[in-house]
C-alpha cells in the first residue's frame, strides 16, 4: 500500500494573535482536529474503508483521517490545497505509522509532489472531510477540487463531503457567531451559518450524483479556554474579522463568547452536530 501528499497550489496566508502558520497548523493537529474524529469514523465504516480501498482525502490538512483509513488497510493519497505546514505534519503522522511496521498500513512512504500520480488504478473513494458551507466562497473552491478529482476516480466511486449541521445543533455556531459580526459584511471568508442543502449543491455543480448521507455528534471539548481558543483560531474561521478587525479584539471577543460553555471544573464542552453526503461520481 501506497500514501502520497500533494500540494498543488500556493498555501493561504494566515492572520491570528501572532501564532505564525507553524504554529497554527501545530494546534490543529494537537487541539482541533481529534475533534473530528467521530466523523472520520463514521465515513470510513459507512464506506468500507479498508484493504483494497484507493483513497484520495482532498483538504487532508494535517493527515488525521488518512492515518486512520491506512490503519484500515486502505491505500491512502492526500492533497493539501491551503497549508504547507499542515502537510509537513501529515507526511510526519503517516512516516512514523510506516515505520512503526504496522503490516496494515501503507508500505510506499510518503511522497511530495506537485500533481497527483498516475496510477494504473482509479480511486474508489474521495473525500473531504474539512468540512464546507461555513465560509463565504469555500464551496467555490471545493467544487473546482472535486471537479478536477472525478475523472481519477472510478466510475460510480464514492465521494464523501463534510459540513456543519444545523445552527441549533451546534454549539459552537453561537462562538462562531463572533466571526460572522466581526468581519466586513462582503468580505471573502466571512462565517456564515450552514445551509440545509450546501452539500447537495456542491455535488450537483460539481457533476457528482447524491447518495445517502448521515448526521454525527462532534462535541467540542477543550481542557480550558486557552485550549479552546488555540484550537478555534487554528480553523481559519476568524481570519477574515481578524483582517477586518484587530486580532487582539477578536481574542477578547471570543474569550468572553466561550463562558457559557465553561464547566465547573474548567474544562469548555460544546456540543455539535456534523453533516456528511456520499455522493457518486458519473
Amino acid at each position: 500500500m501506497t500514501s502520497t501528499l500533494l500540494r498543488p497550489h500556493p498555501p493561504r496566508t494566515t492572520r491570528t494573535t501572532g501564532a505564525g502558520p507553524r504554529a497554527l497548523a501545530r494546534d490543529w493537529s494537537e487541539i482541533q482536529e481529534r475533534m473530528l474524529v467521530p466523523l472520520y469514523e463514521a465515513v470510513h465504516t459507512r464506506l468500507g474503508v479498508g484493504p483494497g480501498t484507493r483513497l484520495l482525502g482532498l483538504g487532508c490538512g494535517s493527515g488525521l483521517a488518512l492515518l486512520m483509513a491506512a490503519a484500515r488497510g486502505a491505500d491512502v493519497t492526500g492533497v493539501e490545497t491551503d497549508s504547507p505546514e499542515r502537510l509537513n505534519l501529515a507526511r510526519e503522522r503517516l512516516a512514523a505509522h510506516e515505520q512503526g511496521g504496522d503490516a496494515s498500513g501503507p508500505a510506499g512512504g510518503a511522497r511530495l509532489a506537485e500533481h497527483p500520480p498516475a496510477r494504473a488504478q482509479a480511486y474508489t473513494v474521495v473525500t473531504s472531510l474539512e468540512p464546507v458551507g461555513c465560509l463565504t466562497g469555500d464551496t467555490d473552491a471545493l467544487i473546482a477540487r472535486l471537479r478536477d478529482a472525478a475523472p481519477l476516480a472510478e466510475r460510480g466511486a464514492a465521494v464523501v463531503l463534510t459540513g456543519w449541521g444545523p445552527p441549533e445543533r451546534c454549539a459552537t455556531a453561537a462562538v462562531l457567531r463572533v466571526a460572522e459580526r466581526l468581519a466586513e459584511p462582503r468580505s471573502p471568508g466571512r462565517w456564515r451559518p450552514a445551509g440545509r442543502d450546501d452539500l447537495e449543491d456542491v455535488a450537483r455543480r460539481a457533476g457528482l450524483v447524491p447518495d445517502g448521507s448521515g448526521r454525527v455528534s462532534c462535541p467540542f471539548g477543550y481542557a480550558g479556554i486557552d485550549s479552546a481558543v488555540r484550537g478555534l483560531w487554528s480553523t481559519g474561521l476568524f481570519d477574515a474579522a481578524a483582517a477586518a478587525t484587530d486580532p487582539a479584539q477578536v481574542d477578547k471577543e471570543l474569550r468572553e463568547a466561550l463562558h457559557p460553555y465553561v464547566r465547573a471544573d474548567g474544562t469548555v464542552w460544546m456540543p455539535n452536530v456534523f453533516r456528511y453526503l456520499v455522493a457518486r461520481t458519473r
